[in-house]
């Protein structure tokens, strides 16, 4: 922790000093045992928590009265501590629920906002893992934690710090809620416009209904299957990382070096435009598509994807759409077969006969035109909730340690 000067009014307490810590308990062996789950109360996770935003409103299993014998039903509205895996994340359930010792429940002294404590507990989330033990995966015990010391504002400014926090995450709140409603109309349209029903004012010729494999140029090709490194000197490779409108975006964590240099004219490369589909996958993801849009013969792409390329844009566009609404997937997981564990294959032939509706030229790119335009509002949502979160993280770090007072 930084060494400064605590502001007025401010003290630096143990964490126990400000709340009660009590460790989450499911005592039965083996921890899987069906006869204890499958009840009617809520059994909450790790990554119940994680997955929380802060506020805990669903849960991943439930306990019988068996089940509950043998663990703690903590009242709603508890503060919640992940100490093992992912260390530090915290949420306030909105049920009362029961959980396993690798939670915390975490009760404020009545002069200690919950709210406020669950930011202070949130921002210190890296300080928490520089002190959690590493053995098969990280974790912290109730030793550490209840000395763990934090910096403690008045109540009444706990109060204006956790309101002024908690209106930022309903902006973001409200923002990702607009963001899934747009994309569920884009996912609606895109299974209108490109069926054909409706169709935009102004097109009514008849579409014709063409095998995929004579709209290419080339392809469907696999990708390359050597070794790679995460240093080296070789060719980069694309990971298919696209963003919600189904544009790849080329971001640091997205490529990696190959151990070798793979060779101009190898066909591995790719060029703008390209369609790159999800070969062998889980069937959640298999024959999903994505556009390449980079500088061209930079990047090849991995064998478990397929790429497809155009003579024409516009062409380009229409498949890569299609193929990503519900026609165009359950033709595809229709003709996917099974493989090792949970993974699925579409292989070439599967793709190449797909049957494509395909209007005229001016009608693709008029339907592309409104769908781009629903993509870009997306975008300039998307723009605008990170760029909150990131605000956030900045007004935590003058708030929480006193630097900005509300007073």
């Amino acid at each position: 922790m930084e060494l400064r000067a605590l502001p007025e009014g401010w003290e630096i307490h143990r964490l126990d000093a400000i709340a009660v810590l009590e460790r989450g308990k499911f005592s039965a062996r083996p921890r899987d045992d069906p006869r204890f789950f499958g009840g009617r109360y809520p059994f909450i996770q790790t990554g119940d928590v994680s997955n929380s935003s802060g506020s805990i409103d669903r849960y991943s299993q439930t306990l019988n009265a068996a089940g509950l014998r043998v663990s703690k039903l903590f009242p709603s509205g508890t503060l919640f501590f992940t100490i093992a895996a992912n260390i530090g994340d915290v949420g306030i359930s909105s049920f009362a629920t029961a959980c396993p010792d690798s939670l915390v429940a975490i009760t404020p002294k009545r002069w200690v906002d919950k709210r406020w404590l669950l930011y202070a507990l949130r921002f210190r989330k890296g300080q928490f893992e520089g002190v959690a033990t590493q053995n098969a995966q990280l974790n912290i015990n109730l030793e550490k934690l209840r000395p763990f010391e934090i910096e403690v504002a008045s109540t009444p400014e706990q109060h204006r710090i956790a309101a002024v926090l908690t209106d930022v995450d309903a902006l973001i709140g409200a923002l990702d809620s607009l963001i899934a409603k747009k994309r569920d109309l884009k996912q609606a349209a895109m299974q209108h416009l490109l069926t054909g029903r409706p169709r935009l004012p102004g097109f009514a010729d008849d579409w014709a209904s063409t095998r995929l494999a004579k709209l290419t140029a080339d392809g469907p090709s696999n990708g390359y299957s050597g070794p790679t490194a995460e240093a080296g000197t070789g060719t980069l490779s694309l990971k298919l990382s696209a963003t919600s409108s189904g544009r790849l975006i080329l971001r640091e964590e997205t490529v990696k070096r190959l151990k070798e240099t793979i060779p101009p004219g190898s066909g591995l490369f790719l060029r703008s435009g390209d369609v790159l589909i999800q070969r062998s996958n889980t069937p959640e993801m298999v024959g999903t598509a994505a556009v390449f849009e980079g500088p061209a013969d930079t990047y090849v792409y991995p064998d478990l994807m397929m790429r497809l390329r155009f003579h024409e844009q516009s062409i380009a566009e229409w498949v890569w759409r299609y193929v990503n609404t519900r026609r165009g997937r359950e033709y595809l997981l229709g003709r996917a077969a099974g493989s090792s564990g949970s993974m699925v294959k579409i292989s070439g032939a599967a793709l190449r006969s797909m049957m494509v509706p395909l209007p005229s030229r001016p009608e693709r790119i008029a339907i592309a035109t409104v769908l781009s335009d629903m993509d870009a509002e997306i975008a300039a949502l998307e723009a605008r909730r990170d760029k909150t979160r990131l605000l956030k993280q900045g007004m935590m770090q003058e708030l929480l340690t006193g630097r900005v007072r509300l007073l």
